[in-house]
Parts: C-alpha cells; sequence; structure tokens
C-alpha cells in the first residue's frame, strides 16, 4: 500500500498485511473511521444515552460486570463505574507485548468500534488513532487475558493510557502517559458509560498476535519450499517427486501449490535429476539378479513428502486468514447497540473461539513445517546420507593441510536447530482445550484464545531461526557442489542468503549473521529475491 493512502476503518475491508504493514511500519497508509461508519457510531451513541436517561438496567454501563450484572446503579454513577473497571483489570503479568503487537492490536480494537454498534463517541476511535499516528504505545503486559469477555487485562491497559494514565512507549522511550499525551497536543479522554467495558471487551490483543503469526507463517511456507528445493539439488535428489501429475492425484491446493513452487524453482538446476536420469545413472541390472543402486530411485520422506507437509501449512493459512479477517472486522464486544431496531442486545461476541482454533492449527502446521526443515538439515549435515558432501558441510582440504580435524562447520547449527524444533513441536499443544471456570462461573467456558496465538507466535519465530539456520547451511552445500549448477530460483534465493551469512571458510560465531538473515526473510526479502528471478514465479500465498 502506498504512503499516504487512506484504511477505511468500520468498513468491513480492513486486511491482514494492511493491519501488518501499520503496525510495522512497513506502510505509510493512514487509518480514518469510514463517513459512513461514523454516521453509525453517532447513531449508536444517541440510542445508548437515550436509554440510559430512562433508567432501564444498561449491562455495563448501568449495572455491573460479569457475575455482578444484578447490582443496578444510578445513572449518574455511570461514569465512576467505568473508571473502576478499567483500575480492577489492571493485574496483567509476564513480557511487555512488542511494538507491532500493540499497534496491531490499537488498530485492530478502533476498527471494531468504529463499525458503530458500540454505543460509545468518536472521540475515543480518534484519539486512540491519533496514539497510534503519534507512537504513543500503552505498554501492556502479555499474560491475563482466558480469551473471553475479549482481552479484559491486556486491553484495560489500553483504554488507561486514553485517560491519561499508566505508562507508554513513545518513540522508544517509556513515558507516562499524560506527559507524552500533551507533547503530541492530545487531551486524555474521562470515558462516558460503556466506552471503558467497548474498549476492553473484544478480541483486539489476541488477533493482533494471530495477524503478525498469519502474516510471518506465509513467509515461512514460501521459505520452506525454498528449501526443499534446495536440498534436493544439493543432495542430487530426484524433481520428479515434484511432477504435477503427482499432486493432480491429491489435489490439495497447498500441496500443489507447494510441489509447483519448488519444481519452478529447481528450473535450469544441473545438479537436482528428473526420474529418468537417475534411473540412468544406475548399471543395468543384466544377468547378475541383484545389485544395489548408485542413485536411489526416490528421496527420504523429508524431501519428497516436503509438499505435503507445507502444503498443510499453506492451507490452514488460507482458511485461518479468512477467520481472522472476520474478527478484526467485527464488533466483538457486549452490549451491542443497534439504532435501526432501537433496541440493546447482550451477548458473546467477545468470545475469541475462532481465533483460538485458528491459530491451534496455525501452531501445528508452522511446528511441523520447522521439524520437517530439521530433519532435511540433518541429512544435509551427515556424511552417512548427503551424497558426497563433507562432514558438516566442511570445506574441503587435505589430510596434511594445518586445517585438517580443526573445524566442525554445520554441527553446532544442527543442534541449534533441533532444539527449536523440539520446542515448537511443544510449544504447539493446543491451549483451546484448556477453558477454566472463572469470574463466579459467570464465565464458565471461555476460549484461550490469547494463549493460542501467543503460542502461535512463539511457534512462528523458533521457526523462522530454523529457516535462517537451515538456508544458511543449505548454501554452504551448494558452494560446495558448486553454486553456478543451481536452478535459477533457488540461485536468486542463494544470493540473498549470502548478503547475510558468507561461506563459513573455518569455524566462527554465526548467530549474528543468521539473525539478519531471519530478519529479511520475515520481512519479504527471500520472496522479494526470488520473485524477481523468476517473474512468472505463481505463489499464491500473498497475505490479504
Amino acid at each position: 500500500m502506498d504512503k499516504g493512502t487512506a484504511v477505511r476503518l468500520g468498513s468491513d475491508t480492513l486486511l491482514v498485511r494492511e493491519v501488518t504493514g501499520i503496525a510495522r511500519h512497513s506502510t505509510g497508509a493512514l487509518p480514518a473511521i469510514d463517513p459512513d461508519a461514523a454516521s453509525r457510531m453517532d447513531a449508536s451513541l444517541a440510542l445508548r444515552e437515550e436509554l440510559t436517561a430512562t433508567g432501564t438496567p444498561l449491562y455495563g454501563v448501568t449495572t455491573g460486570f460479569g457475575d455482578s450484572n444484578t447490582e443496578h446503579i444510578a445513572a449518574e454513577k455511570a461514569v465512576a463505574l467505568q473508571r473502576n473497571l478499567v483500575n480492577y483489570h489492571l493485574v496483567g503479568s509476564g513480557p511487555e507485548a512488542p511494538d507491532d503487537v500493540v499497534r496491531a492490536t490499537m488498530l485492530i480494537r478502533a476498527n471494531c468500534l468504529a463499525r458503530g454498534y458500540s454505543g460509545i463517541r468518536r472521540e475515543v476511535v480518534e484519539l486512540l488513532l491519533a496514539c497510534l499516528r503519534n507512537d504513543i504505545l500503552p505498554v501492556i503486559p502479555e499474560r491475563g487475558s482466558v480469551g473471553a469477555s475479549g482481552d479484559l487485562v491486556p486491553l484495560c491497559y489500553l483504554a488507561n493510557v486514553l485517560t491519561g494514565q499508566g505508562t507508554v512507549r513513545h518513540r522508544d522511550v517509556k513515558r507516562p502517559a499524560r506527559e507524552a499525551l500533551r507533547s503530541c497536543g492530545l487531551t486524555p479522554l474521562e470515558l462516558q458509560p460503556k466506552e471503558g467495558l467497548a474498549l476492553i471487551n473484544g478480541t483486539s490483543f489476541m488477533s493482533a498476535f494471530a495477524v503478525l503469526a498469519l502474516f510471518d507463517s506465509a513467509e515461512i511456507a514460501f521459505s520452506a519450499d525454498v528449501c526443499t528445493a534446495l536440498a534436493s539439488e544439493v543432495l542430487l535428489g530426484n524433481r520428479g517427486h515434484f511432477d504435477p501429475v503427482i499432486h493432480r492425484q491429491k489435489p490439495h491446493p497447498g500441496q500443489q501449490r507447494s510441489a509447483e513452487t519448488v519444481l519452478t524453482l529447481l528450473a535450469g538446476s544441473k545438479l537436482s535429476r528428473n526420474h529418468n536420469q537417475v534411473v540412468r545413472a544406475n548399471p543395468e541390472l543384466g544377468d547378475s539378479g541383484y545389485q544395489r543402486l548408485v542413485q536411489p530411485i526416490q528421496d527420504r520422506y523429508s524431501i519428497r513428502c516436503a509438499p505435503h507437509v507445507v502444503g498443510v501449512l499453506h492451507d490452514t493459512s488460507d482458511w485461518a486468514r479468512r477467520w481472522i479477517g472476520t474478527e478484526i472486522n467485527s464488533t466483538n464486544d457486549n452490549p451491542l447497540f443497534d439504532p435501526v431496531a432501537r433496541v440493546v442486545l447482550n451477548g458473546g461476541n467477545f468470545y475469541g473461539g475462532h481465533v483460538g482454533q485458528a491459530m491451534d492449527a496455525l501452531k501445528v502446521a508452522v511446528a511441523n513445517t520447522g521439524d520437517l526443515l530439521d530433519r532435511q538439515l540433518a541429512m544435509v549435515v551427515d556424511e552417512k546420507f548427503n551424497r558426497g558432501l563433507t562432514p558438516n558441510l566442511i570445506p574441503r582440504v587435505t589430510a596434511d593441510s594445518p586445517d585438517a580435524g580443526l573445524h566442525h562447520g554445520f554441527k553446532g547449527s544442527q543442534i541449534a536447530c533441533s532444539a527449536l524444533a523440539a520446542e515448537a513441536l511443544k510449544t504447539s499443544a493446543p491451549a483451546t482445550v484448556f477453558s477454566r471456570s472463572t469470574e463466579a462461573h459467570n464465565q464458565d467456558k471461555v476460549s484461550m484464545g490469547t494463549i493460542a496465538a501467543r503460542d502461535a507466535r512463539t511457534v512462528v519465530e523458533l521457526v523462522e531461526n530454523i529457516v535462517g539456520l537451515h538456508l544458511s547451511a543449505l548454501c554452504q552445500a551448494a558452494d560446495l557442489r558448486g553454486a553456478d549448477n543451481l536452478g535459477h530460483g533457488t540461485r536468486a534465493a542463494y544470493d540473498l542468503v549470502r548478503e547475510h551469512v558468507p561461506f563459513v571458510d573455518r569455524d566462527r560465531r554465526l548467530d549474528v549473521e543468521i539473525a539478519g538473515l531471519v530478519e529479511a526473510i520475515r520481512g519479504g526479502a527471500l520472496r522479494a529475491a526470488v520473485h524477481s528471478s523468476i517473474p512468472l514465479l505463481e505463489v499464491a500465498d500473498a497475505v490479504e
């Protein structure tokens, strides 16, 4: 999205990539309330004020919260009630949410409230957007949400900042919220009836983690296809495993996409072989009755079945993206005001079930992809399986060289990769099945969607580092085979890796170099490099 392009909030059009672009400052898009949505906000606000004036008990407006909804208060107490709501939820703990998660949370919450069914003033959303534009970011602890009644604890830190309370990160410096607001010419709000509840009673915090995990998982899936193509080459593999005829017989879209990508990346390769070349590499059986083949007819599962593994991630990301797209364009607080029917409605749109289920599935698919790449790396570094490459991909030296026996190449990288894979697999256990009955058994079935989404973020980060380690090793193997023999697409990937991780000619620390590579891949550099080399490469996982 071009700099200065407006993102219209409340119009049900917000995309995952738009949220990510704004959250990570990779786009200059400016979010603003859609005029039609603003009119709906005004209408629902008028209805809320009208109903409040009648003395009718309105949940969270003139009644207590949760199990305390039987406590009916006078309208003149409603403002104090909102302040207390925010105060008693300031009990978060754990690490502070990263800036991109906080920005995504702010944008998604603004979008949900701007839809015009929450009964709040435009000024609330406008101040939220002004904080986003000025990079005034609430300091939000990650832990404390059960994902039903929404992200009450994390989101109250956001609400608190709008009232001038609490702490923010403002342009990378921690400051009191009131001071940061004042420095940008912004005035804190006194939350009116329903406004505190509207801010904290929703799924925007879990959705922020989900959006970013989804966006990054698409780069992991593409990177895994690149890794598979490179692994097939450096292991002198059979590219017939990726023939479209095979995958048309089991036409899962993600599997077909993965196989097509790998095959396209291998175009022009002098290392990967088709089936006929594999067969011809072996001598004829003749009259001997038995022989041991020089070239295996088919490769191990981590190469041959890679599209079947990565394809699951492609397909999981596709349907999860639809679910999360619906969530971030929903009104997910309670109660809701319908200005057309002139009624207030109580429900449970704050329940994070779809986010949680999507993230539990996503983290399993990402972790399995990480495990696949770890298995590929284990073959590439092991001289028993790597088809003539050196042990641990050390540079080739003669026995009388002074360096003989001194270097261990990518031995440490494979150990680290295995540790990351194990942690990713461990973290992929479902969170949504661990519902707890809370709040005097009012919240007696909860989603745990926030924990699932945070776990998905963690698994994605672990596997991103697996990708970095694996790609670095694969390019080392490519140099040992002769990088000029790579396919057109894999050579473009090789060149990108070499910008960050040079050939390992002797043992050295690699963590800083690999971290730079991981950051580049997360930002789409690998995809861009490959696409510039093969413009006709069709990869349908561009995140919307």
